[in-house]
């Protein structure tokens, strides 16, 4: 038991000093070649240490000493492996992506990220990840941005914006989206975000553009506008959930339904 013990912690620390922090359960287990349930109870002492975390069964995160009152890595340092280990597609997005780019009004509680299909939220040490479905995800345009344990994928400021009020429960409410998109949008490149709205559905821009004007960033609406005009078939609720009672604004076919309150 002691020898699997020692020769499991060696592996270990022989990953680390190689660089690599994202192990499968089953390569261990193979490399240490000792008794399977033996193998198995030294990493269940290896994790109550806080050396290894396990954010999903069989994919291991070895947690430098920096993380270890966190409890493992943070998301951006092995969500992006392990989506990678199951060849799906993702990015970062929404609150999270905002952060990303200095525009998260309070630091997100949770990491967000977009995916296929919906998938049950992780929970690792102190680090929370919830996955959002996008069916299209793989026609957005991102970013990729260098962290210390490879790259990881950012949807653009342009679809962040569109989709902060195409997700506003996942957005703590459109006041929230609202305070978050006047933070956002030096970042945001009017052409761009042209190209983003086509890929998304036309309502995200008709509410887009109408908080755009809200929060007198009259530079990013006016490009909108034609779009809209051009696309936008009927009248679309400004939150969805509370009905259709409200005034209608045009030219952006918005149906107020809510009061929207920016914190600026």
């Amino acid at each position: 038991m002691e020898t699997n013990s020692v020769r499991a912690q060696a592996y270990i620390d022989e990953q680390a000093i190689h660089g690599r922090y994202h192990v499968p359960t089953d390569d261990v287990i193979a490399a240490v070649r000792g008794n399977v349930p033996a193998v198995r109870a030294q990493l269940r002492r290896l994790k109550q240490r806080g050396v290894i975390a396990e954010p999903v069964r069989g994919f291991l995160v070895i947690v430098p000493y920096e993380y270890r009152q966190l409890g493992c890595l943070p998301a951006e340092q092995f969500v992006p492996q392990l989506m990678a280990r199951r060849n799906e597609p993702y990015y970062f997005g929404l609150l999270t992506a905002a952060q990303h780019y200095g525009a998260a009004h309070q630091r997100p509680q949770t990491t967000q990220v977009i995916v296929r299909k919906h998938r049950e939220a992780i929970e690792c040490g102190k680090v929370r990840v919830e996955f959002i479905a996008r069916g299209d995800l793989e026609n957005m345009p991102v970013v990729d941005s260098n962290t210390p344990r490879g790259v990881a994928r950012f949807s653009t400021p342009e679809v962040t914006a569109l989709e902060l009020v195409g997700y506003p429960k996942h957005a703590g409410g459109l006041s929230n989206a609202a305070t978050v998109l006047s933070e956002l949008a030096e970042e945001i490149d009017g052409a761009k975000l042209i190209e983003a709205a086509k890929r998304s559905p036309i309502s995200w821009s008709q509410r887009l553009g109408y908080l755009w004007e809200l929060l007198e960033q009259f530079a990013l609406a006016e490009p909108l506008k034609p779009f809209v005009i051009e696309h936008a078939r009927s009248y679309t609720p400004l939150r969805r959930a509370a009905g259709t009672a409200g005034h209608r604004v045009a030219p952006w076919k918005v149906i107020v339904n809510v009061e929207v309150e920016p914190d600026l």
